[in-house]
């Protein structure tokens, strides 16, 4: 078996050179540490994570709470995206994933306070926080660490990475006013979570700018689910009057919003435009293509999981809470295209 002292006699460092280099220590140079790796990828040697977990006083794993059902979190691609952009840091810094799920969410809550608590995780990564979320407080006052992705009502002194859902929105919103719509119908996600909050205030505020008032009858909250999408867009479809256009909070909604529109003898962008949020990787490939806000999950994830580690290793993490910017990509759903001038 390949031992640290084989690698450091190849690559002609010590043993604690090499200990250090799988740490990522600070202390090693970068020349340092790409020849200690390319050695330890010659001679196929793997640290023994284990080990070196009993002796750090460290699990060397991060919980991952997706604040919501296993089921609706890895069918919606969002979940995917984010745990793509956690995963790379993760493994560049030799950490593992651990997800809690549970029935339900005060299950949840006390299943990841068990699991940091009994040092089976260093720190946590939570997805979607809830208004007044409990598992938020419990950390707090316990002053564990983790990072929170979203925004926590009331709380400054957290770490976060989020993106400007009111601003998001309000983009959204006002595009589709100016074409002209005044009934601008929101299916909104589930009203415990807080980005569904700060969309709908974004909503309100393009209202607001247009001198509107907003009508509670073209707004419905939903799981973000194809089938509540197909649901809720029947629903509003049969306001009198209907909306002229329809703004969705969740691109996985748009499918079954889309499917509703069909049924009902309805051309998009035509008789109803529609506008996403997420740009998931499908929504340029609906007919028509979708007119989306485009978020950057990715690098959100990345900018977590990074966060989490920095100040697992005593490091200062300024700012602590960081908001990544997004953008509307126009496309056939709107009906905008269709006025540019030729």
């Amino acid at each position: 078996m390949i031992t640290i002292k084989d690698v450091a006699r190849r690559a002609k460092v010590s043993p604690s050179t090499v200990s250090r280099v799988i740490s990522d220590s600070k202390s090693i140079s970068e020349p340092t540490k790409e020849r200690v790796r390319q050695v330890m990828k010659e001679l196929g040697y793997h640290p023994n994570v284990i080990a070196r977990s009993l002796i750090r006083r460290s699990s060397q794993a991060l919980g991952l709470i997706l604040s919501r059902s296993a089921e609706s979190a890895f069918s919606n691609p969002f979940f995917a995206e984010i745990l793509r952009g956690i995963s790379k840091v993760t493994q560049r810094f030799q950490y593992s994933l651990v997800l809690a799920t549970a029935e339900n969410y005060k299950e949840e809550a006390k299943q990841s306070l068990q699991m940091i608590m009994e040092r089976r995780v260093d720190g946590l990564i939570i997805l979607a926080t809830r208004v007044n979320d409990e598992l938020v407080m419990k950390l707090s006052e316990n002053q564990l660490p983790f990072v929170v992705v979203g925004r926590v009502n009331g709380e400054q002194h957290h770490y976060a990475v989020n993106n400007d859902n009111i601003q998001a929105a309000y983009s959204a919103v006002r595009h589709l006013l100016n074409l002209g719509h005044k009934k601008v119908a929101f299916l909104n996600g589930p009203a415990e979570y807080t980005f569904c909050q700060d969309r709908f205030q974004g909503y309100a505020m393009a209202f607001r700018e247009f001198g509107l008032a907003v009508d509670d009858r073209y707004i419905c909250h939903a799981e973000n689910l194809h089938e509540d999408g197909y649901k809720y867009s029947q629903q509003l479809l049969g306001l009198r009057p209907p909306p002229t256009a329809l703004f969705v909070s969740d691109d996985l909604m748009v499918i079954g919003a889309y499917r509703a529109i069909k049924e009902a003898r309805l051309v998009i962008p035509d008789d109803i435009a529609v506008v996403g949020f997420n740009d998931d990787a499908f929504t340029s490939l609906l007919d028509p293509p979708l007119t989306t806000v485009r978020i950057p999950i990715y690098e959100m994830g990345e900018a977590a999981a990074g966060i989490i580690i920095s100040v697992l290793n005593g490091e200062k993490v300024v700012p602590p809470q960081r908001i990544l910017s997004s953008e509307l990509l126009i496309r056939d759903s709107c009906g905008a295209k269709r006025m540019l001038p030729v």
